[in-house]
């Protein structure tokens, strides 16, 4: 799922780790778990350590949020509702088969992820994921080194395969999900 934990390596640790104000080295260690369970705890969210869709929209990081089957919380319970599914908050099978339907009718690549491409053009996502968030996710100059980096810890039963073959190259989201595919 869209989640940034202990053992990554990225462009996406990378920005998580100056939004926090720590060293961003890209490495997600033990500070950086740190400091994320600092974050949640001051900001009244589920204080894990791990950086997922709640966390992520609370820092205003809104281009690292990536919503996939396995996905979980307020995210996704706000999509699924303009979606016009159960909204149950959890990522499932029939929400991965809607996000689909709306992909396709508002032209966008069809891949049962909602990045912030897909975000852009729902209702509820509309006032934070602007057209300028959707540009943010592109891969700056200087993150550019972590494209070869190798994430196996992601590798697995639930993997989206062919994922990542959407995603412009440039696109901090074509790494991401290549992580998934």
């Amino acid at each position: 799922m869209s989640i940034l934990k202990r053992g990554l390596k990225g462009a996406p640790v990378k920005r998580l780790q100056e939004k926090l104000g720590i060293d961003a080295d890209g490495d997600f260690g033990p500070g950086t778990e740190k400091a994320v369970r600092a974050f949640q705890e001051a900001n009244g969210l589920a204080v894990d350590g791990i950086a997922g869709p709640d966390t992520f929209t609370a820092m205003g990081l809104h281009e690292l949020v990536l919503l996939r089957v396995g996905s979980r919380g307020a995210a996704v319970k706000a999509m699924q509702e303009d979606l016009g599914t159960g909204a149950d908050g959890i990522f499932g099978a029939g929400t991965r088969k809607a996000v689909m339907a709306f992909q396709e009718e508002n032209g966008l690549d069809v891949d049962g992820m909602a990045g912030p491409a897909t975000l852009a053009k729902m209702k509820s996502f509309a006032s934070v994921v602007t057209d300028a968030v959707v540009e943010k996710a592109a891969v700056k100059a200087d993150e550019e080194h972590f494209e070869s980096e190798d994430l196996p810890e992601l590798k697995g039963a639930d993997v989206v395969k062919g994922s990542a073959e959407a995603a412009p190259d440039n696109s901090i989201w074509g790494k991401v999900k290549g992580w998934f595919g």
